[in-house]
C-alpha cells in the first residue's frame, strides 16, 4: 500500500466498534454502574480470583484474561521486521521517542500534580482517602507508614490507606508513561498519515516499553510518595506487554508460514478486529461496577480527573506537531508522530493500575477516565491535522 494518500482520499473506521467507541464506552459505564447496584459483590468476587504471593493478590485472573485479549490483536498486527527499516525515517522516529519517553511522562506528572494535588484538591476532598493493595512482596505491621500510605486492616486483608487525590495522580502517571500502541493506528489512518511509519513507531514503542515503563513508573510514583515497588511494575510489564508481544510475534510467524500472508491479513486479522475493543469494554463494565457508588456519590470526579488528562493530551500533540513543522517533516510523517505522542496506551495503564492498586482503587478509575476522553479528544486532534495539512511542505 502506498502510505502517502492524496488529500481527497476518504478514510473511515471500518468497524462499528471503532466508529462508535465513545458511545460503547458510555454504555459500559452506565451498565457497570447498574451492575454494581444489582450485584454489588460481583466485581469484588471476580477480583478475588487472583494469583497471590505471600497471601497478597497480585494478578486478578479475570482482568488479566480480558487485558490479554485487548493486547494480543494489537501485537499480532506488528511486523517486527519493519523495525529494522526505521532508520530510514530517522526524524519522525526520533521525535516520537523524545516526546513519549523524555517529555510526556514528566509533563503528565507536573500537570496532574498541579491540578489534582493543588488546584482541585479541595473539590476532590482534602481528607478523602482511598484503599489500595499492599505493594507486592511487602509485609508491614498495622499502623506502619509507606510513602504517603498507612497500613490498615480491611475485611481481613492488609491495605494501604492513601489520600484519594494521590491515587488519582497514580492513574494519571500510569497513563503518561504508556505511549499508545493500539488506537494510534486508527488515528494515523484517519488523519491520512504514513501507515507504514506509524506501524514502525508502534513496534519501537512496544519494545521500548519493556525497558522504560517499569523504570519511569517506579521513579515517578516514588516521587509522588506512592507506595509502589519496582518488582510489581516490572511484573506488570512482563504480563501485560511482554506476554502478548511474544504471543503475537510467534503466532504471526506460525500463521503466515502455515496459511500465507494474504490469508493472515484478509481472514485472521478481520476476525480479530472487534476482539480488542470487546475485551476493553468488558473490563470497563467490571471497573465501573465496583466504582459506581463513588461516581454516583460524586459525579464530578470524572470531570476533575479529565481536566489534567485533556490538557496533557492537547499540550503534547501541539508540542509534537510544532516540532515536526520545525524539523521540516512532511505531513504524512508529522501527523502520526504527533498523534502517537498525544494518545495513551490505556490498556496497559488500566492493567497496571488494577494489578498494583486494585480494581476498586482511584488509580484504576483515573485510567478508565483516560479511555473515556481518549476517543473524542483524539478525533478532535485528527480533525486539526486534516485542516492544517497545508502547513507542511509535501
Amino acid at each position: 500500500m502506498n502510505d502517502k494518500i492524496c488529500p481527497t482520499s476518504e478514510r473511515k473506521m471500518s468497524s462499528i466498534f471503532e466508529r462508535y467507541l465513545t458511545l460503547w464506552v458510555g454504555l459500559c459505564i452506565i451498565s457497570g454502574i447498574l451492575l454494581g447496584k444489582v450485584a454489588p459483590d460481583l466485581a469484588k468476587t471476580l477480583d478475588g480470583i487472583a494469583i497471590t504471593v505471600n497471601g497478597a493478590p497480585v494478578v486478578s485472573i479475570p482482568i488479566a484474561i480480558c487485558l490479554f485479549f485487548m493486547m494480543y490483536p494489537i501485537m499480532v498486527k506488528i511486523d517486527f521486521g519493519s523495525v529494522i527499516k526505521a532508520g530510514k525515517s530517522g526524524k519522525p522516529v526520533f521525535l516520537t521517542l523524545v516526546l513519549n519517553w523524555c517529555i510526556k511522562p514528566f509533563t503528565m506528572y507536573a500537570i496532574a500534580m498541579f491540578f489534582l494535588g493543588f488546584l482541585l484538591k479541595g473539590f476532590i476532598g482534602v481528607e478523602a482517602i482511598d484503599l489500595v493493595k499492599m505493594p507486592f512482596g511487602l509485609d508491614l505491621p498495622l499502623g506502619a507508614t509507606h510513602g504517603a500510605g498507612t497500613v490498615i486492616m480491611q475485611d481481613g486483608v492488609k491495605m494501604l490507606q492513601i489520600p484519594l487525590w494521590r491515587s488519582y495522580l497514580a492513574g494519571c502517571i500510569l497513563l503518561g508513561i504508556a505511549p499508545c500502541t493500539a488506537m494510534v493506528l486508527v488515528w494515523g489512518y484517519l488523519a491520512r498519515g504514513n501507515d507504514g511509519l506509524t506501524l514502525v513507531m508502534v513496534a519501537i514503542n512496544s519494545l521500548t516499553m519493556l525497558v522504560l515503563y517499569g523504570l519511569l513508573g517506579g521513579f515517578l510514583l516514588g516521587v509522588g510518595k506512592l507506595p509502589i515497588p519496582w518488582q510489581a511494575l516490572l511484573l506488570s510489564v512482563a504480563i501485560y506487554v511482554a506476554l502478548p508481544l511474544f504471543a503475537g510475534y510467534f503466532s504471526r510467524k506460525w500463521i503466515i508460514g502455515a496459511k500465507g500472508e494474504i490469508w493472515f491479513k484478509e481472514k485472521f486479522l478481520h476476525v480479530l478486529t472487534p476482539v480488542t475493543i470487546s475485551a476493553l469494554l468488558l473490563t470497563l463494565v467490571l471497573l465501573f461496577s465496583f466504582k459506581g457508588e463513588v461516581i454516583l456519590a460524586n459525579p464530578l470526579t470524572i470531570l476533575w480527573i479529565s481536566i489534567p488528562l485533556f490538557i496533557q493530551t492537547v499540550f503534547i500533540f501541539s508540542l509534537g506537531y510544532v516540532a515536526a513543522k520545525l524539523m521540516k517533516l512532511n505531513y504524512e510523517d508529522a501527523a502520526p508522530a504527533a498523534l502517537i505522542g498525544a494518545s495513551n496506551h490505556f490498556e496497559v495503564a488500566i492493567a497496571t493500575a488494577v494489578m498494583l492498586f486494585g480494581l476498586s482503587s482511584g488509580a484504576a478509575l483515573a485510567t478508565v477516565v483516560g479511555v473515556l476522553i481518549e476517543v473524542p479528544v483524539m478525533l478532535m486532534l485528527v480533525g486539526v491535522c486534516k485542516r492544517t495539512r497545508k502547513w507542511f511542505n509535501e
